[in-house]
Order: structure tokens, then sequence, then C-alpha cells
């Protein structure tokens, strides 16, 4: 594993189906950290591999984290017809209420499955799982997409999903850390506001993270929680970095921001890209692909700390080659737990 102390601390979307030269050229000059993968992106299995491929002597790092939303449910990149379609997370959540342990032992296997299909494409990393905690009332930008309304719930099968993902050669990303399941806006498009009372938060909200604070890399939520900073969201606050995901959570991996340029946040991309870092993101990532954009932020962000490359250097010694894995019957087994969940 190598990593160049050089590095730009981003991750970067690229626009097509191929690399065009301009981008070639500012990743070898600004030597980004990693890369993420959309859906405008993938085509057939023989791209992906083609692309990644492309990408990998471009990152400052070897193995290159190459990146990818693959939830399952709505939010997936790889779909059918190349690739299977994954059950959304809440599917997880109703078998654990008939049976925890069958429930623990299908989104193991669901998650190995993902690992699978992303390891075949040079895909490393996954930002999976969700560990939002959804409160009634809520925007349902995160809705199905989570385990359960209850924390200790989602920490159980997010713990599941972290283990069969890494069995199968790929990392995980616990997002949106501290929580955004309480949100009544799509952070996409506007800045939401929670305000709720820190102390409840923390004996709900902060539950499955602080479980999984030995997750090598963390998502932020663009939401201001008016308890902890009334002024800035998670992703630029120093407050809720410092005091609340580094010391009351406890999560010493990479901390990456949400996508920049959703609407969340305010300011010019290199202005956003600052000042995410100077509130302690060890990682912007930003993922619309477009060039003008890459340069701007590449332009707001100093070189990584000494804390980020070590938190970067941990974080990537945890890949590892997959262990023997017999597909199909995985996939049998976990149709068949899956079918007992009530509907």
């Amino acid at each position: 594993m190598r990593i160049d102390p050089a590095l730009c601390p981003a991750i970067f979307g690229v626009a097509g189906l191929t690399l065009a030269p301009e981008e070639i050229d500012f990743f070898r000059a600004v030597k980004p950290f990693g890369f993420i993968l959309f859906a405008r992106n993938i085509d057939t299995p023989d791209q992906v591999r083609a692309l990644t491929a492309e990408l990998e002597p471009l990152a400052a790092c070897s193995p290159c984290p190459i990146l990818i939303d693959q939830e399952g449910g709505r939010v997936a990149r790889l779909r059918p017809p190349h690739w299977p379609a994954y059950p959304k997370g809440e599917a997880f959540g109703r078998l654990y209420g008939q049976d925890p342990a069958l429930a623990k032992q299908a989104i193991y296997l669901n998650s190995r499955l993902i690992a699978d299909d992303l390891h075949q494409l040079g895909i490393t990393v996954d930002c999976l799982p969700v560990l939002d905690v959804p409160a009634r009332g809520s925007h349902d930008i995160i809705g199905d997409r989570a385990y359960a309304r209850q924390a200790d719930i989602v920490a159980a099968l997010g713990s599941q999903a972290i283990a069969g993902l890494m069995d199968g050669g790929v990392l995980p990303v616990i997002k949106h850390i501290p929580g955004h399941g309480r949100a009544g806006a799509d952070s996409h498009l506007e800045l939401p506001h929670v305000t709720t009372r820190a102390a409840t938060l923390r004996k709900t909200d902060f539950v499955p993270f602080r479980a999984m604070r030995d997750a090598p890399f963390a998502m932020t939520a663009h939401v201001v929680y008016e308890d902890l900073d009334a002024d800035r969201p998670a992703t630029t606050s120093p407050r809720i970095i410092e005091d609340v995901i580094r010391r009351d959570i406890g999560f010493d991996g990479v901390l990456m921001s949400d996508d920049l340029i959703m609407q969340a946040l305010t300011g010019t991309l290199e202005e956003r890209a600052r000042a995410s870092q100077a509130a302690g993101c060890d990682l912007a990532l930003h993922c619309n692909g477009v060039f003008d954009d890459m340069v701007a932020v590449a332009k707001g962000l100093d070189p990584a700390s000494p804390g980020t490359l070590k938190r970067l250097t941990r974080a990537m010694h945890w890949l590892t080659p997959p262990k023997p894995f017999d597909r199909e019957a995985a996939t049998w087994e976990r149709d068949g737990l899956l079918a007992k969940a009530p509907e």
C-alpha cells in the first residue's frame, strides 16, 4: 500500500464512461486521494473495469480508493441487467423484528454479495451502511434506506453490513455522521435544521455511529443541530466535528464531507472545500465531475495534515483480499431469509 504525502485531500467524480484528456492531466497534477463513480459512469462490466483501471494510476493512493453508493433499493449505481437489484435497507429491519439472528445473517450475505460485485469491477469502497435513525415526520430522503427507527437495531444490522463488505475486500463508509434521520428537509436541496436537544441525540441518533466508531471511513451530514452549533452544519462545524464526532462518538477514522455541491452548503466551491477542511474533515467529496468545479475544490484545499495522512494510511490498511465465497449459495440463502420478513 502506497500513499503520496503530497496528495490533494479530495475525492472527485468523473464526467463520463471514460476519462477525458483534461481530466487525466488534472488528476496527475493534483494527485487526489481517490474517486467516486455514479450512474453516468456505468455501462457494462467491461467498461467499468476499464474505467477503474484508468483511474488506478492517477490517485495518490495505491490501491486506488474508488467509491460508489451501492446501498440497494433506490440508491444503487449498479443496476440490472448487468447487476442484480438489491433490497432496500428497511427490509432487513422488518426481518429483525421477527428474528434478529436471521436478519443479521441476511444483511451480512447481502453486503457480501454487493462486495463481490464491486471487487470484480475494481471498486474498493462502498458508501454503506446508512446508520441514520429516521424520526417520525422527517423528510423521506433517508426513509426506507434506513434499517429501522430504533437505534439499537440500526447498530446491530450496520455492524453486519460492514462485516460483509470487508470480508468481500471492500471498505465501508458509515453515513451520515452524526445522524441525518431527524432532518426535515433534503440536504441536496436546502439546509435542514434539527432542534432536538443534545441529550436526546446522544441517546438515539449517535448510538449507531458510536457502535461503529472503529470504521475506516465516515461521511458527514449537511445538517444544523441547533443545540450543538446553531450556525453551521456538521460538515463545516469545528465544534461538532471535534466535540461530537471525534470526542463524544469517538470516531477516529477518515472523515469525509458529504458532496460539496449539495445546496445545504453556501459559498463558492472553493469556500466550501476550505470550510470543511478547516472544520476537521480529512477529505472533501465532490461528485458531479464538472471540470471547473474540481479545479475550484482543489484550489480551496491545503495539503493533508499529518493527522489526516495517518488516518488515510490506517484506513487503507483495512483493505484485504476477499475471503472464499459461494455467490450462488449466498444469494439463495439471503433470498430465503428475506422471504420470512413480514410485509
